[in-house]
């Protein structure tokens, strides 16, 4: 572990104009450690033999310790999610966060924190987005839809304890995947009043998906919350009568 010295004077170099290359081509320190100390440069305390275990890998399986955390956190996987696995072991859960966002980009660290606090977290900048990612060694055991493919070409169906877990925090699995694959926007129509054409504006949600698996799991959870639905077509779903958008103002809102 590098010292706050250390890391002073790295980002000294950073701030003189030097590239974030040729930094640690002088120092030997790795770009991904220069571009975290950037954000954070104090050292993340790690206490061993404290770390808390997977809830999924105890003698008797639980759940996470914030399940609505983690609804949110599935509905966001769900969407815009992957887990790759490590050349030196573990796993690394990323969330693709449009940089139009920055209160996505936020909520999304939020929630993989409370889920998994021991695990390290960190922002890494990509075009017209960011990815939100984590390393750690238990994610497909959080998330056990992980697997080799596309989520639109393999079943994707919630555990047991996944699904209890959604249906206990409806509105916290709707509103991430809102957040990932979905929008608020205005919608409008024309009407004829008084013999006039007149062009009609209302607000609506709408959520695009591939999997008709994963379009299921989003419609079961609005019918779980009373939210009334119309399919678009085989991958949007709409959300636009009056008394349901109010609904999903209220729980779920624009992104920010």
């Amino acid at each position: 572990m590098y010292s706050i010295e250390v890391r002073e004077r790295a980002l000294a170099l950073v701030a003189q104009g030097h590239s974030l290359n040729s930094v640690s081509k002088q120092t030997g320190i790795s770009r991904w450690a220069l571009r975290q100390w950037q954000r954070r440069i104090e050292p993340l305390p790690r206490l061993l033999g404290q770390a808390k275990p997977c809830p999924r890998c105890s003698p008797v399986p639980g759940v996470p310790d914030d399940p609505a955390a983690y609804a949110y956190l599935l509905g966001l996987y769900l969407g815009d999610g992957c887990i790759s696995p490590q050349p030196r072991g573990g796993h690394q859960l990323r969330i693709a966060c449009a940089d139009a966002w920055p209160g996505l980009i936020e909520s999304c660290r939020t929630a993989i924190a409370r889920v998994r606090p021991e695990d390290r977290i960190c922002v890494l900048q990509r075009q017209g987005c960011v990815m939100v990612t984590s390393y750690g060694r238990h994610w497909p055991c959080l998330f056990p839809q992980h697997g080799p493919g596309k989520k639109h070409e393999r079943p994707i169906v919630l555990a047991s304890w996944q699904q209890e877990i959604v249906d206990a925090h409806a509105w916290d699995f709707i509103r991430g995947l809102i957040h990932s694959d979905g929008c608020r926007n205005t919608n409008w129509t024309t009407r004829v009043i008084g013999g006039v054409r007149k062009r009609y504006e209302y607000p609506r949600y709408y959520f695009t998906n591939l999997s008709t698996d994963i379009l299921g799991l989003f419609t079961g959870a609005l019918d779980r919350v009373g939210v009334e639905w119309g399919q678009a077509n085989t991958r949007n779903i709409s959300v636009a009568r009056r008394a349901s958008v109010a609904l999903m103002d209220a729980h779920v809102g624009p992104k920010y």
